[in-house]
């Protein structure tokens, strides 16, 4: 049986985007960076195949495709209290005019590009 172990993110410049995505998650280097690659783990994954999702970014030279054949999903309990941090991270808003009317989730990009949604996991009345 498969399982997810990695997700694979393409990136100009390692350093900030590792920056972000280790404020972004409360992720750790798995080990350290090498000049074009490093996997970011949860904090508590004992081993690299142990369950938990990490992400590798991968220095590429490689285009940002628009649009983006694959995104993260991160879930949220307070959707906007989260985008306001991300943001100041460094993330960006998507100009995204495909949301319906009660979507419950917003787009954005990390800093190389790589978008990803912030799904809310919040109570709705």
């Amino acid at each position: 049986m498969l399982s997810l172990g990695t997700t694979v993110l393409s990136v100009e410049d390692l350093t900030r985007a590792g920056d972000f995505w280790r404020a972004a998650l409360g992720y750790v280097n798995r080990s350290e960076p090498s000049d074009d690659w490093v996997i970011l783990d949860p904090p508590d994954k004992q081993s690299w195949d142990a369950p938990g999702a990490s992400i590798a970014l991968s220095v590429t030279g490689y285009p940002v495709h628009y649009p983006p054949r694959i995104h993260l999903d991160l879930y949220a309990d307070d959707q906007a209290a989260e985008i306001a941090r991300l943001l100041t991270l460094g993330a960006r808003e998507v100009d995204f005019d495909g949301y319906p009317p009660d979507a419950d989730w917003i787009v954005l990009e990390d800093t190389e590009g790589n978008r990803f949604c912030v799904i809310d996991t919040g109570e709705r009345d």
